[in-house]
């Protein structure tokens, strides 16, 4: 990484007070979270489970096989020892300097509440949310820690506690999807990290931006590289860290 781009993007967040960061798995993978559609993760679940990931992590497997589907969810998509990391902490503190306006992220694992920010719009979900399908009642995350082996059901009503994710073949909230764009499109930087930019409607979310300043963050090309006005090839962590100061 240039140190050049580094100063660009130091220079490109002190001069402004409205940013919006758009984040993908690579914000959590530097917390040791995997990221399920690397080939390593491709390859654990096929090898472990005889299905792709997409497959297990989709509504219809969710309401055919739901023991697979919590074997799965689990076992394989749940890390309740991850910590924040650089990024997550450089975020929440752009946050309290009133410059950043949103953190919109595709992430389930809540790391950027945890660090303490406090807009977070989460586009996939969360997995630290839970209800039941049957009368609604909600759940933490360490009662479904306890269903590792089963299915787990309500304890009012005996219903089904399914994750509060988006699975595959399941919608956005528009709700969450509104505020994304709204906060996209009057944004003066934009900020992309972590993310292929190839997981649609989220990754369209892009196409709002109308500010001054996009800046990619990111260790491979996109097809958003010829939009932006500074690409940072590096660690994310790495990256916002110097950006923003200790």
């Amino acid at each position: 990484m240039k140190m050049n781009e580094l100063e660009q993007l130091r220079q490109i967040i002190g001069e402004s007070t409205n940013i919006v960061f758009f984040g993908g798995a690579g914000v959590s993978t530097e917390s040791n979270i995997p990221d399920f559609r690397s080939e390593s993760g491709l390859f654990n679940a096929q090898s472990k489970y005889g299905f792709r990931p997409e497959t297990m992590l989709s509504h219809s497997f969710f309401i055919n096989h739901p023991q697979q589907f919590f074997e799965y969810h689990l076992n394989e998509m749940i890390f309740p020892d991850a910590q924040p990391n650089s990024a997550h902490i450089a975020l929440a503190k752009l946050e309290q300097q009133r410059k950043l306006r949103a953190v919109i992220t595709q992430n389930i694992d809540g790391l950027h509440q945890l660090a303490g920010s406090r807009k977070v719009l989460e586009l996939h979900g969360s997995v630290l949310r839970n209800y039941c399908l049957n009368c609604g009642a909600k759940y933490g995350i360490d009662f479904m820690l306890k269903h590792r082996q089963d299915i787990p059901h309500c304890l009012d009503c005996g219903g089904i506690v399914r994750p509060d994710v988006v699975l595959y073949e399941e919608g956005l909230d528009s709700r969450v999807v509104d505020a994304a764009e709204r906060y996209i499109s009057n944004a003066d930087v934009l900020i992309v990290g972590g993310t292929s930019l190839v997981v649609y409607p989220a990754a369209g979310l892009i196409n709002y931006f109308r500010g001054r300043k996009l800046v990619l963050i990111n260790k491979s090309v996109t097809d958003y590289d010829r939009k932006a006005d500074l690409i940072v090839r590096d660690s994310i962590g790495a990256a916002l860290k110097y950006a923003v100061g200790e």
